[in-house]
């Protein structure tokens, strides 16, 4: 399949910190060389003892192998983590008890490769849904030469790795002084199209040197994937595999953090939401097909999560979504799409920005309403729109893309 690059793909990989207490390796399976390709399909990463670790996970009734697993692992390993371990090219969803014997040999391969305790382990799988490997030991096979091969990241080559129908390799990092020490975060992130995660094909690590009990990791992953994973939409599909975990090492030396009251907590959240919300970004920029970056904000509903539903409402619509694609200032289908969703209103109210152009205002077109000044604003490659319900407190961000002919061309020749 080929794949032409996002408009919004970055020149070049940034440079992301390197995490202390944190290594990693990527190699070749074979994932992809029925299709001719050599690439590298799998990669492995090992963390320093004591590192917590924390994960939300796809919300579909069809949960991979891989999913199911990690639930299990955080659970009974009481939220600490040794190693991880992702392919590409195969999902390993819906593949019934040869799903789950996969997962054992590579659980098996990663705890005697690093003598690490296997509710410690991690696996993560992005792909094909339905298609059972040829052999359990798949993946696990190449576990010993990527265990040999452990070094400090080279998160290029780990973004890389996992990519499936994404069109460049997305990362994000920054260092940040928390408690007066410099405190490092680095995450990589893969997702194009099936994007709307509930909890896309999403998976996303982020890492970082900070010490931080399991709970509270758990409590700022979820703050920070409603505001940034759990807003945005490419395609209103929630894959099977969507997972978004982070792994606190704590090797940069300081107290842990163990209580929501110390201000460490609040300055952990804050960059935790950042590097998040970057990588979240980066997905809807690389959806398939997209040519347009849209961010759709409500104001006045009766609550945050009424806006919510009314701003995935707008962002999943076909027709809003092809209309942007050709620069078609239809604000008629922000309306439909605002009366869709089943959340109370005021129609009276109901007010509608492309950018700064407003084009509906009370109820009604705006009177100064100028066709060619809406036309403007939604031919730019980055487009806001800004409705206004009724006069509540609700309010809520969602991110989405435009929808074109190439998102049918990508998903018709995904298998082949």
């Amino acid at each position: 399949m080929n794949l032409t690059p996002s408009p919004f793909a970055p020149d070049r990989f940034p440079d992301l910190p390197a995490i202390a207490g944190v290594r990693a390796a990527t190699g070749s399976r074979g994932f992809y060389a029925a299709r001719g390709l050599k690439r590298d399909d799998v990669f492995l990463f090992h963390f320093a003892p004591g590192t917590s670790c924390a994960g939300v996970f796809t919300r579909s009734a069809t949960a991979s192998a891989d999913v199911l697993w990690c639930r299990e692992a955080l659970e009974t390993g009481q939220g600490k983590a040794s190693a991880l371990v992702v392919n590409s090219g195969n999902s390993n969803a819906f593949t019934g008890p040869k799903g789950v014997l996969k997962n054992d040999a590579t659980l098996a391969a990663m705890m005697a490769a690093m003598s690490a305790e296997k509710h410690q382990c991690f696996l993560g799988a992005t792909g094909v849904i339905g298609e059972p490997l040829p052999d359990p030991n798949y993946v696990g096979s190449i576990i010993p030469d990527l265990a040999e091969a452990l070094k400090e990241t080279d998160w290029e080559a780990c973004a890389k790795a996992f990519m499936t129908t994404d069109t460049f390799a997305k990362g994000a990092g920054l260092v940040r002084e928390i408690g007066g020490v410099q405190t490092a975060f680095s995450g990589i992130a893969k997702g194009s199209g099936m994007i709307a995660p509930n909890m896309a094909t999403m998976l996303a690590y982020v890492f970082t040197d900070t010490a931080i009990t399991p709970e509270l990791l758990d409590l700022a992953l979820r703050e920070a994937c409603g505001q940034s994973f759990n807003a945005i939409t490419v395609d209103s599909d929630t894959s099977t595999s969507d997972s978004l975990m982070v792994f606190a090492t704590g090797a940069n030396g300081t107290e842990t953090i163990v209580s929501e009251a110390d201000p460490r907590f609040s300055a952990f959240k804050s960059a935790l939401n950042e590097i998040c919300l970057e990588l979240a970004l980066l997905i809807v920029k690389d959806g398939e097909g997209a040519t347009k970056f849209v961010t759709i904000e409500v104001e006045g509903a009766v609550s945050s999560d009424s806006a919510r539903t009314i701003a995935a409402d707008i962002a999943n619509s076909p027709l809003v979504k092809t209309a942007l694609a050709a620069n078609d200032a239809n604000w008629g289908r922000v309306v439909m799409a605002v009366g869709k969703s089943g959340e109370p209103i005021d129609q009276n109210q109901l007010s509608i920005w492309f950018d700064e152009v407003q084009v509906a205002a009370q109820g009604a077109r705006a009177e100064d309403y100028d066709e060619a000044r809406a036309t403007d604003a939604v031919s730019k490659p980055e487009i806001s729109i800004r409705v206004r319900v009724g006069d509540g407190p609700g309010r809520s961000r969602v991110y989405t893309c435009d929808l074109t002919h190439a998102y049918v061309d990508i998903n018709g020749a995904y298998r082949t």
